[in-house]
């Protein structure tokens, strides 16, 4: 006979995407996790495969509620100028939290690639999503003559998004809002 699963799958992922954001893939042992989830070992390979499966969920978690939300802001900001000004200081925000935790997908990337192609095709779609949203905010706003159409929305949209990736990489070094949001002003003046 079938067992009924006797835990909230959803709130094992969302607690488990914070346990490897605060420690990382590797520092994160199966024990870690079944114990700060308050499930046996069992049932979190019934639910999730093994380690990875829950990391793999973890990531799609992060995907689907911060960076998600993240590019939700940029729809409603009165001006592309400001819209990606919070982006940029939001990210920033989230990624000093807890000592300069950074942000989970950033940190997927420089822990667990070359050598894990999943995690690059979860992390490429996150980045091609911001690009995406980046540049249509972009293109929008060069047409109405809010910013500089000298560069084409695309290429500035891809080096926001890089210059981002950096900063959440220098967030974990110098968890300091004060040091790195004057950074997101001189990235802003791509815009000029």
């Amino acid at each position: 006979m079938v067992r009924t699963r006797e835990f909230d799958t959803e709130a094992a992922v969302s607690r488990a995407m914070e346990l490897f954001w605060s420690r990382g893939y590797e520092a994160t042992s199966v024990r870690d996790l079944t114990q700060h989830l308050g499930i046996g070992q069992g049932s979190l390979y019934a639910a999730f495969g093994d380690k990875d499966g829950l990391y793999r969920a973890a990531l799609e978690h992060y995907r689907a509620t911060l960076a998600a939300t993240a590019l939700e802001g940029l729809k409603n900001g009165t001006d592309a100028r400001s819209a990606i000004r919070t982006l940029l200081v939001e990210r920033i925000r989230l990624a000093v939290a807890d000592d300069g935790r950074g942000c989970l997908a950033v940190n997927a990337v420089c822990e667990r690639l070359p050598g894990d192609p999943a995690t690059r095709r979860t992390v490429q779609d996150m980045q091609d999503a911001s690009r995406d949203a980046i540049a249509e905010v972009l293109r929008v706003a060069a047409e109405r003559g809010d910013i500089a159409a000298r560069h084409d929305p695309r290429t500035l949209a891809a080096f926001l998004v890089t210059f981002l990736n950096g900063l959440l990489v220098t967030a974990k070094i110098t968890p300091d809002v004060r040091a790195l949001e004057p950074l997101a002003e001189v990235a802003l003046a791509a815009l000029d």
